[in-house]
Parts: C-alpha cells; structure tokens; sequence
C-alpha cells in the first residue's frame, strides 16, 4: 500500500472514532512519506481527545511534535500554528516557549494580528506588563486589521497594561525572587481557597438591592413613575456593584494570582520555586486541580526533579523583531515588501 492509501485508511477510521487504527495508518503513511502533511495532522488530531476533553501529557506533547512536522512542511498552515500555540501555553505550560512559537509565526504571517495578542497574553499571565503593552502598541502603531472579534481582547489587555505600569513596579509580584514580599502574603492565604466573584458580588449588592426595593416602596410610592424610578436605581446599584466586585475580587485574591503566577513561572521554565509548604496548601492544590492534566502532570515531574533556580538567573524573551530580518521586510526607498514576492522564487527563511 503507498502513503496515500494509509492516509486514506487512518482518516476513514478517525471519522468512525477509532482513534487507535487512524494513529496506526496515519505512522504507516508518514514512515512512507514524510512530507505527507496531512497524515501528520491525522495523527495530531487523533492525539487529541474529540469534544474538547482534557488530554494527557503523552498525547498532548506527541500532538505538538505532529503539528512541528506540519508547519515546517506547511507555514501557511495557520490552524496548525494556532494549536501549537494552544497546547505550548495552555496545556503544556511552556509559556515562554509559546513566545517564541508566536514569534515564529510572525516570519510567515507578519501581518497576522493574533500572534501579537497570543503573546500580550502570555506576557500579561507572567507579569511582564512593559513587555505585554509593547506588542499591543504594535498593533496599533503599524495599523494592523483587527478582527471585530478581538478588538474586545485588545482593548482589555491595554486597558490592563496600562492601569499596571502607572503602579509602583515594585509591587508587581516577582515569583523568581525569593524574598519578594508576595510570597509572604501567599503564605498567608494558603490555607483558604480564593474567594469567588460571584461570592463577593452577593455579599455586597443584594443587601443594597433589598434596601433600594424597601426604601422605593416607603418614599416614592406605587405607580408607573415609581416603578421607572425604582428600576433606574437598581441598574445603577447592579452596575455599580459589578464594578466594585471586580476590584474587590482583584485585591482579596491578589495572592491566589500570585501564586498561580509562580506556578506559571515554574511550568514554563522546569525550575522549582515554590517550598513545599505552600505546595501541600489549600490553595495550592485548588488552582492545579483547576487546570489541564497535562499541565498538572507536567507539573508534578517539575516538583518530583526540583531543580532549583540558577543563581543571577535573567528571563529571556525572544527578539519580536526577528521576522523583519529573516524574512520580514527588505527597505527599498520609503516601501517594504514581504520577501516571497519579489519574485525571486525564494521561500520564507525557517529556523531549526
């Protein structure tokens, strides 16, 4: 049989949910051909759990190896790049390596607006607000075209970044420094899980809603204008009260998200940081129950190896201007034009 028969085979059996015989026909197809991109994706996605079910450490890295083999056959393929940047951030926790993977899409797609806020993301989970609000900026100094979809995103981070950098930077929470003062205020809320938004917005809101109904009857009455009124104050105090839980949700969990961005730091670099009392804590163990297996069976190897953090280690990030020497744009008088089409016949520079 030649690749393309595997090939056809592994996606008849994916099609009837076996999982296991389309792996089997899609490795037989690719041992053939190796450039066959699309028995590549039939194994990527037969890796994956169907309906958006939690995958494990195993499927959910030989999934990412798969879709590697696709973009480097196939940089065109954006769907490939965006689940490769799913499973590095999301179900991994290679949060720093999913920069990198963003910054790779950017020497094929310069133009593509996601990768930019895929890594303002990322920068805006580990704290790297300066960095975070410089690739938002990107979008808007070189005019970019947003999706209605993700402006809503775009002005979300930049309204974060920005309330973030007019704080003291002192204050920011630094998980790679060990006498940070964050660390003591985690430990103090350990033992409790987080408070829900939903919790505090109760707790709040409904006894001044039960006042505004008791007071309207006494002061203004029945009727249809009291009714209107009535109404009025309510969407004002509901309104009010949103606002006012968010900023209260922010500041009493502000230790939760601490520590949930030490854990981030740990997954995304493999160095242990965390002591081992506040990974036996309540609160600990509620934010890992709460993410993907593959990130919390990744974790518990971190935390089995414990390796410790380098003395005078420094945060690397990837040069976000690499795409306009490698394939980005080549100066010609005033005018820019992506490197493909000058007609030369060349294909986009990858790196290995």
């Amino acid at each position: 049989m030649s690749a393309e028969d595997h090939y056809l085979d592994a996606i008849e059996a994916l099609d009837n949910g076996n999982r296991e015989e389309a792996l089997n026909q899609a490795y037989k197809a690719v041992k053939l051909d190796p450039e066959h991109a699309d028995a590549w994706q039939v194994i990527s996605d037969s890796h994956l759990n169907p309906n958006g079910q939690p995958d494990n450490l195993i499927d959910a890295s030989k999934s990412l190896s798969a879709v590697k083999k696709i973009v480097n056959l196939d940089p065109s393929r954006i769907d490939m790049w965006v689940r490769g940047g799913r499973l590095l951030a999301d179900e991994l926790g290679l949060m720093i390596d999913a920069l990198e993977w963003w910054q790779e899409v950017r020497h094929h797609a310069p133009d593509e607006v996601t990768p930019l806020i895929e890594q303002a993301t990322i920068m805006a989970d580990l704290g790297l607000y300066q960095e975070g609000r410089e690739r938002i900026e990107t979008i808007l100094n070189e005019n970019m075209d947003v999706a209605t979809s993700q402006y809503g995103r775009v002005h979300q981070l930049l309204g974060l970044f920005n309330s973030a950098i007019q704080q003291d930077q002192n204050q920011y929470f630094k998980p790679w420094e060990k006498r940070h003062p964050g660390w003591l205020a985690i430990e103090s809320k350990m033992r409790k899980p987080p408070v829900s938004e939903t919790f505090i917005f109760m707790l709040v809101t409904v006894p001044i809603l039960f006042g505004v109904v008791i007071l309207s009857n006494m002061l203004a009455g029945e009727g249809f204008t009291a009714f209107c009124l009535t109404s009025i104050v309510i969407f004002v105090a509901v309104i009010a009260g949103m606002r006012f839980t968010k900023n209260m949700f922010r500041s009493i969990n502000r230790p939760a998200f601490n520590l949930l961005r030490a854990m981030n730091f740990e997954s995304s670099t493999g160095y242990s940081i965390i002591s081992e009392e506040i990974k036996t804590s309540v609160l600990y163990m509620y934010i890992l129950q709460r993410k993907p297996i593959a990130w919390q069976e990744r974790m518990l190897l971190i935390v089995e190896e414990n390796t410790s953090l380098p003395k005078n280690w420094k945060l690397e990030l990837p040069d976000f201007e690499s795409h306009l020497d490698e394939i980005g744009y080549i100066e010609d008088g005033d005018e820019q034009s992506p490197f493909w089409e000058t007609g030369d016949g060349a294909e986009p520079h990858e790196e290995e």
